[in-house]
């Protein structure tokens, strides 16, 4: 259904700078003025780096909602000792340019002690949805994603938030974190971007010199080989999975966490060779050089 554009969403000229918020009392005070005017906000959480994928999000709530706020925070608690913290990409002046362009009409951008404050102690884990795909491959991952985002989704107080569905997994656990606790916000998944050769955008996709982009679109055309297999009845779906791992295996992908189907709302597995009668996805995860690349399509 086509939705047309929520009254005041378009009150602020694309070329404003979007407020900044730097501490969460300076947030509420913001959403509260809007409260008052009864408009709706809309939440895009990232940890910048931004790209088409991010702005897509913005679009998707500035088309329903009256008023937008990103965050931007680079998450401590989600990455594992030696992940990549400390050189996650960090674009603050070229985020900010494009949140003006998109017309975003606020940035919450917290320093990490105004997230954790000190004798922070509390963790938010979300069982069964985390016990599979990257919640082996990353341990405590989801339980960084799921209590950063809980405190944003208070901090904000929005009516709707956004994420992008090329972290299918990371969707569906936020949404299960919301319903279970009760907090009133409408989580919405949105398509995956991609460039025009098929790789899912990804604000870790600059790690990749010339030769890795150029080589990594084979992550998604192996899965949409194995996808059309399984679709097909060519098969069973382990064999799929095996031989789409072999052959990014063959070209230097590596090591590859998984390539797997799973329901795409229980994420149980699946397996064998029935047919797929029920909504699933293709799930995989892949280095490539220094690179982690994720994707994951319907099946």
């Amino acid at each position: 259904m086509t939705q047309t554009p929520a009254p005041g969403a378009a009150s602020r000229s694309p070329k404003d700078e979007p407020v900044v918020a730097r501490t969460i009392a300076d947030l509420r005070s913001l959403v509260a003025a809007w409260r008052r005017a009864g408009l709706s906000v809309g939440l895009v959480p990232t940890m910048g780096a931004l790209h088409a994928g991010h702005l897509s999000l913005v679009a998707a709530s500035q088309d329903v909602c009256d008023r937008t706020i990103v965050s931007i925070f680079v998450n401590p608690k989600q990455f594992a000792p030696g992940e990549d913290l400390d050189t996650y990409p960090r674009t603050w002046d070229s985020d900010l340019a494009a949140l003006r362009d998109v017309g975003a009409h606020a940035v919450f951008a917290p320093i990490p002690s105004e997230v954790y404050p000190a004798g922070h102690a509390t963790t938010v884990s979300v069982a069964n949805l985390t016990d599979c795909l990257d919640g082996i491959a990353r341990p405590g991952f989801f339980d960084g994603v799921a209590t950063v985002v809980a405190k944003l989704f208070l901090q904000s107080g929005a009516d709707k938030a956004f994420f992008g569905e090329k972290d299918f997994q990371q969707f569906l656990v936020v949404r299960r974190m919301a319903a279970d606790l009760d907090i009133p916000i409408d989580v919405i998944g949105c398509p995956t971007v991609r460039e025009a050769d098929g790789l899912a955008l990804s604000s870790r996709n600059t790690y990749l010199s010339a030769a890795e982009r150029a080589q990594a679109p084979r992550l998604h055309q192996e899965m949409v080989k194995a996808a059309h297999r399984i679709r097909s009845g060519d098969g069973d779906i382990s064999a799929a999975c095996a031989d789409a791992i072999a052959a990014l295996s063959a070209e230097g992908f590596g090591p590859i966490d998984y390539i797997e189907m799973r329901d795409a709302e229980t994420l149980a597995a699946l397996s064998g060779t029935d047919p797929v009668i029920r909504p699933a996805r293709l799930f995989a995860a892949a280095r490539l050089g220094e690179t982690r690349l994720i994707d994951n399509i319907g099946v």
